[in-house]
């Protein structure tokens, strides 16, 4: 069966044909709807691309009609879907479901849709699918209806000046939304004006701008302002328009000029820092640029460098300056050659400036100048201790101002001493009396003072000077042995020996080395002492052979190094005991040993003195009272006092109590020698009686003192055991002191011998000794 597809479009009829064969399953709009045959032919329709002109205003307007054969005329239903029809955008096309004509309903728009593709179906009455759907393919066909766009309103770019032609500034771009394969949207760019000559060209399909010939110059026109054009339809069509700015970058092409070839300027002399005047310059490069600072250089007449110039960041103007004080008088007028660059090379095609260099004249001017001290600061030195009237130095100063005639006068500031007097008019400088070492204000041996000096003038002008007296050094002190006591070890090869030590006064260099040596005075100290040294400042002394234990007596002579070397002779007491293998002294040896303990021999004299004070007293005392006890004891014990000690009766006395009978021990009463001598024991000492349970007896008897030195603390250890040891008799008997002299005459104070006396003896004189002679008062003084 043949099919054909009948146009109604005016003038544009199209044939619509189908294919011979019906497919064997045709598809149906309905599937609940089934076939009740099966064709034996499938056909199909073909439709070409159907055009139609966007922006059409007749509507409806008739498209297309489609119509199949297989059914009678009345017997066919014609539809069609897609886009436009059921799909957005809706209602755009339709068709009549009778005759298949295809109406277009709404006006086209290429740039938003530019084709359509839609699906057309014929069906029986029955809903069946009478043809296999086809597609319908309507294409928009562009009218020119948008005009060119430009992508910016104003267009910038950048050229240097002076650009060789053919330089790119930069590029104007358009956009058209018709067509882009018609001339609906074929642009080209064109300038419209330029404000002058025509420096610039742009090509008409790249957009890009481009200089076209020489003669760019900054100075001249620094901007330029251009209209561009876009047009489509390759230029006849639709047109914008959008502007272009073009800014001229400067480069170095004018050299900096002075604007006149002469400056006349005057300067104030003895003064720095401080501006002269200014030299003014012109530049026509860009102000601010590199092109435009400009820098200024003193090419003569400145051979000090006294003057500098710099430059104003504002004004671009040299400012000239003094760094260096001038002088009127040594010379009153500079002529200063100077020249002016930019910061910025110059460029190479650019002729030189005529104006480059000037020509400046500083006068100086004269004005009254304050004076000046030949020497400033003045350091000298002087001897210390030197007398008042000494001569120091002489500060002078001068005027610099020679051609006026003016009287100088100078003062102190600062004498924090008052050590120093100045003559007003000379200067000169002497000491006004003796400056002490210790003063507060000599640091590091410098003493620092400060001098004025004022000229007459109106008004007058002062300088000041300081001056510096370095204070020397005498050597006026001899060293000094420190310290003057110590212990040696009696074995020569024992211990280290004894390290002796000296200080000095004097500072360096007028102390060590210090020199040590026996006194030459005494040579027989060479036999039994030598004297080695051990560094700069101490020396060691050595026994050369065993010597007794105790005191002795070594004289040396000890010398500085100064010059003139001072030198002292100086006693050394040395406390010579017997030591262990170590060199140590032992513990309870005859050697006082003043120097380990740092006693100094004045101390040791007076402890001495004050020991044989107190112990000639207390025998001076018992002698007193025996001789008042005499007559009485001639007639009761006639013929017993020398063996008194064997004798003693025990009476019922204040003391120890009842257990105190027996406590007595008659051989305590005895000299230590004598215990010795029989074998006696000088250990352990028993107990008392109404000593508590637990106590152990006190430490062995001392040996009796070998000389007076031992004597101090032989008496000291002997309190000690009479107030805490329990193995001594008590208070009221005679208390042990192990030693009291040979041949002793002086009776016992204690309450055996007492009760012998006179009923009526006065004992409260004891209380005037000390605490331990109170405690007797008490005992045997009126309560």
């Amino acid at each position: 069966m043949d099919s054909a597809l009948l146009l109604a479009l005016g003038l544009l009829t199209q044939g619509l044909g189908l294919s011979a064969e019906v497919p064997e399953s045709p598809s149906t709009l309905f599937p609940w709807r089934r076939m009740s045959g099966r064709s034996r032919v499938r056909r199909a329709w073909v439709i070409p691309p159907i055009s139609v002109s966007e922006n059409h205003k007749r509507i409806p307007f008739p498209l297309v009609q489609i119509k199949s054969d297989k059914q009678p005329l009345g017997g066919v239903i014609y539809s069609i879907q897609g886009p436009g029809v059921d799909e957005e955008p809706r209602g755009i096309f339709s068709i009549d479901k009778f005759t298949g004509k295809v109406f277009l309903n709404a006006m086209l728009d290429r740039e938003k849709t530019d084709r359509f593709k839609l699906r057309a179906f014929a069906l029986d009455l029955g809903g069946s699918t009478l043809e296999d759907p086809t597609d319908l393919e309507i294409v928009v066909v562009d009218q020119n209806d948008n005009r060119p766009v430009f992508q910016q309103e104003v267009f910038t770019g950048h050229v240097l000046e002076g650009a060789a032609p053919g330089t790119f500034v930069m590029k104007a771009e358009a956009t058209d939304a018709d067509d882009p394969d018609t001339d609906n949207a074929a642009l080209r760019y064109s300038i419209l004006a330029q404000g002058g000559p025509g420096f610039f060209s742009i090509d008409e399909r790249s957009g890009e701008v481009r200089t076209v010939q020489v003669g760019l110059d900054r100075e001249v026109v620094a901007t330029y302002n251009l209209s561009l054009q876009v047009a489509d339809m390759s230029g006849d069509g639709l047109t914008a328009t959008a502007s272009a700015i073009i800014t001229l970058d400067d480069i170095n092409d004018n050299a900096p000029e002075f604007i006149r070839d002469q400056f006349s300027l005057e300067a104030t002399e003895a003064v720095s820092g401080i501006d002269v005047g200014r030299l003014e310059v012109q530049d026509r490069d860009l102000p601010g640029s590199p092109n435009w600072v400009a820098r200024f250089t003193i090419l003569e007449g400145d051979p000090e460098g006294q003057f500098t110039i710099r430059t104003d960041p504002k004004t671009n103007e040299g400012v000239l300056s003094v760094v260096k004080p001038l002088d009127h008088e040594s010379q009153e007028h500079y002529r200063l050659r100077v020249s002016v660059q930019n910061e910025a090379p110059l460029q190479a095609a650019v002729p030189e400036a005529t104006q480059g260099q000037a020509t400046v004249s500083v006068w100086v001017q004269d004005v009254n100048e304050a004076p000046l001290f030949q020497e400033n600061p003045l350091r000298t030195s002087l001897a210390e201790g030197a007398p008042a009237g000494t001569p120091v130095a002489t500060f002078s100063a001068h005027d610099p101002d020679t051609q006026q005639l003016q009287k100088l006068s100078y003062s102190k500031d600062y004498d924090p001493e008052d050590w120093l007097q100045i003559d007003p008019a000379t200067g000169q400088i002497q000491t006004q009396r003796v400056l002490s070492p210790a003063s507060p204000f000599l640091k590091d041996g410098w003493y620092r003072a400060i001098i004025l000096v004022s000229d007459d003038a109106s008004p007058p002008c002062t300088a000041t000077g300081t001056l510096s007296v370095e204070i020397l050094e005498v050597n006026d002190h001899a060293p000094v042995l420190a310290p003057a006591a110590g212990s040696l070890c009696s074995e020569p090869g024992r211990g280290s020996g004894l390290l002796l030590g000296a200080t000095d006064e004097d500072l360096p260099p007028h102390g060590a080395p210090f020199h040590f040596q026996l006194s030459p005075r005494t040579p027989e100290l060479a036999q039994n002492w030598t004297v080695s040294q051990v560094n700069v400042s101490h020396a060691r002394l050595r026994l050369r052979h065993r010597l007794p234990e105790g005191l002795h007596r070594v004289s040396l002579l000890l010398r500085d190094s100064g010059q003139p070397p001072q030198q002292r002779e100086q006693p050394l007491n040395v406390s010579v005991c017997r030591c262990a293998a170590d060199g140590a002294c032992l513990p309870g040896a005859r050697a006082l040993r003043v120097g380990g303990a740092g006693v100094s021999l004045g101390a040791l004299l007076v402890v001495l003195g004050s020991s044989t004070l107190l112990l000639l007293l207390i025998l001076l005392v018992t002698l007193l009272a025996r001789c008042r006890r005499r007559p009485r004891d001639e007639g009761l014990l006639h013929g017993f006092q020398d063996d008194l000690r064997d004798n003693i009766l025990n009476y019922d006395e204040q003391g120890g109590g009842e257990e105190d009978q027996d406590a007595y021990d008659l051989s305590q009463l005895r000299h230590p020698t004598e215990l010795a001598a029989l074998g006696g024991p000088l250990g352990q000492q028993p107990l008392r009686r109404d000593a508590a349970f637990g106590l152990q007896p006190g430490p062995p008897v001392r040996l009796p003192p070998a000389g007076p030195a031992d004597l101090a603390s032989f008496i000291r250890d002997g309190l000690e055991a009479a107030d805490g040891d329990p193995s001594v008799p008590p208070y009221d008997t005679a208390l042990i002191y192990d030693y009291e002299g040979d041949g002793s005459v002086a009776g016992t104070l204690s309450s055996v011998l007492s009760s012998l006396g006179d009923e009526d003896q006065q004992y409260d004189y004891l209380r005037d000794w000390g605490p331990r002679f109170a405690r007797l008062a008490d005992m045997y003084g009126h309560p």
